[in-house]
């Protein structure tokens, strides 16, 4: 479905999809209380995923946009931090002109939603990419409402009321001060700054009311009160019915495409990269200010 409003060309996807896009929209330009602002959390909220086409962004405009739409996230990991915006956190391979590389190379290649392993999760996730890769422009995405709408019923009788645990220690990237640190060291340390959590395996959307599997094979280790061996079973059979090909929506990047997208229902997982190729992207989480969730079995 395309409408125009206010000079701005917008392509809503099909209802069942996911995704919108805005052109004839330069963000540099809007005021703090400009009406499209409203207008791109409306589309964020209905469409879960929603891409900016044609934007020209320095590091300081790009942070100057996501505070006028929310507020930005500060990652509590200085190493992804862009030097002159923490604000930003940089995926990145490519060697700067000094000698050294921003931020932190391969990040996010495995199912997630951003942030699942806090206390209180990253509600939108803002992405736009400055170097791309010539054989994977790509982020993939997985509808986790439309998912649990067809959830088979002896799945959905583990989830229903459920409590999920994520964790993030697996995933963490080692860096220059790990040195001379054993596994057992590094392990604790992830797990002081960044504890296990629970949440409800289905959460309900504050603002569409949608139920959703909050649940990712990157993040979500068990579901509390299961036994290892039925948490092993149970587990793997939720993941392989979320990840089947006909749930994945694929986005293909273009140059100038800001994208951001709802962390509530979508997980997402970022293309892999050939060995020598370079990819940079620069990454701010904005939080909306609103409760992540409602909690189905709270």
């Amino acid at each position: 479905m395309t409408t125009e409003t206010s000079g701005l060309e917008i392509k809503e996807a099909r209802p069942g999809n996911i995704g919108a896009e805005i052109i004839g929209l330069d963000v540099n330009e809007l005021s703090d209380h400009a009406p499209e602002l409203a207008l791109i959390r409306q589309l964020i909220y209905k469409n879960k995923l929603v891409v900016l086409r044609g934007q020209e962004l320095t590091a300081e405009r790009y942070v100057a946009f996501t505070r006028k739409l929310g507020r930005p996230q500060v990652y509590f990991q200085p190493q992804y931090h862009h030097p002159d915006h923490a604000e930003i956190f940089v995926s990145s391979n490519v060697i700067e002109a000094d000698g050294k590389k921003l931020g932190v190379a391969g990040t996010g290649r495995y199912w997630h939603t951003d942030c699942a392993f806090e206390p209180h999760p990253l509600s939108f996730t803002s992405v736009y990419p400055l170097v791309f890769p010539k054989s994977a422009r790509e982020t993939s995405y997985i509808d986790m409402a439309a998912v649990y709408a067809k959830l088979p019923a002896e799945l959905k009788a583990y989830v229903e009321t459920a409590s999920a645990v994520h964790e993030g220690k697996l995933r963490y990237k080692v860096q220059a001060s790990d040195i001379d640190k054993s596994l057992a060291e590094l392990l604790d340390r992830i797990h002081n700054e960044v504890p296990p959590v629970i949440h409800p395996a289905v959460i309900q959307h504050p603002v569409t009311g949608e139920k959703i599997l909050y649940i990712s094979s990157g993040f979500t280790t068990k579901l509390a009160g299961l036994t290892y061996e039925e948490n092993q079973k149970v587990m793997q059979a939720l993941f392989d019915f979320a990840e089947q090909p006909e749930h994945i929506h694929t986005h293909y990047w273009e140059e100038g495409d800001l994208i951001i997208w709802d962390n509530r229902p979508l997980v997402h997982k970022a293309s892999s990269v050939k060995p020598g190729e370079k990819s940079k992207s620069y990454r701010i989480g904005i939080y909306d200010d609103l409760p992540f969730y409602v909690g189905i079995n709270s």
